[in-house]
């Protein structure tokens, strides 16, 4: 990574924003040499932020040198207006879903340009995804995505095209004509199946969750592999969960769908 440390305007908070932001799912563990890595920031300046961030219990420090995020951290995220009350409506039906299917049942927001997922249950003996929780996924080519991109402004599907859609397997939709044409299947309907599309022998049923004003907060989703369950079954009860959680937020079919 380029060094950013020159860049005119950088205040001390946004050096210590790219510090925590260099935390993510799979490097929830860093070293002095990690962090120096990922911000592009000079080591002192980063042994500096981080000890201030330990201090204040942003971060916590190990006896052999490596940070974690801090429990003070931890619980300022739980505070996220969206994501709790959002989890808790889910938790029960998403529950109910994992029990009957014994599969990945996943749920996630819209972030930038990108799925993020706050919830998973998961069976031990299900399909190997890409993906954890609090990991990403791109709009284009998973279910809970296209559910999301398909809800999303049109500015937002047109930057999506605009920046590439990458192919991550032999059946990624990379066509704009085509994903147009499935994302308003997807605004009509409320669902996406997607087969293939983000991994290989990885396929996926999702659907819309809507708050009170009729608005798409997030997707949720079942996932399982390739030809071990018939989409079609699977179907009325990843909707049903879906409308189930969107009356918990609030949502009345009188809101419609904006």
């Amino acid at each position: 990574m380029m060094p950013r440390s020159g860049q005119p305007g950088r205040s001390v908070s946004s050096r210590l924003f790219e510090v925590l932001f260099a935390f993510r799912p799979g490097r929830s563990r860093l070293t002095l040499a990690d962090l120096t890595r990922e911000t592009g920031l000079p080591h002192a300046t980063v042994r500096r932020l981080a000890l201030e961030l330990v201090e204040a219990g942003a971060l916590d420090r190990a006896p052999d040198g490596g940070f974690t995020v801090g429990i003070r951290l931890w619980q300022l995220g739980t505070l996220a207006p969206l994501s709790v009350p959002l989890r808790t409506a889910a938790l029960p039906f998403m529950d109910d879903l994992h029990t009957a299917l014994r599969q990945h049942v996943q749920l996630a927001v819209l972030e930038g340009t990108e799925a993020v997922l706050v919830e998973r249950l998961s069976a031990g003996n299900a399909v190997d995804v890409v993906s954890g929780l609090g990991g990403r996924l791109p709009l284009h080519c998973s279910g809970v995505g296209k559910v999301l991109l398909a809800h999303a402004r049109p500015e937002l599907v047109e930057q999506v095209i605009a920046q590439g859609l990458s192919a991550y397997t032999e059946r990624t939709v990379t066509e704009p004509a085509r994903l147009r044409t499935q994302l308003a299947e997807c605004r009509e309907s409320g669902l996406a199946v997607v087969r293939e599309e983000t991994t290989s022998g990885v396929d996926s049923v999702a659907t819309r969750i809507l708050n009170a004003d009729g608005e798409v907060v997030a997707a949720l989703s079942v996932v399982v592999g390739a030809g071990s369950v018939d989409l079609r079954t699977v179907r009325p009860a990843v909707i049903a969960s879906g409308l189930a959680v969107s009356r918990r937020l609030g949502w009345h079919p009188s809101a419609g769908v904006r």
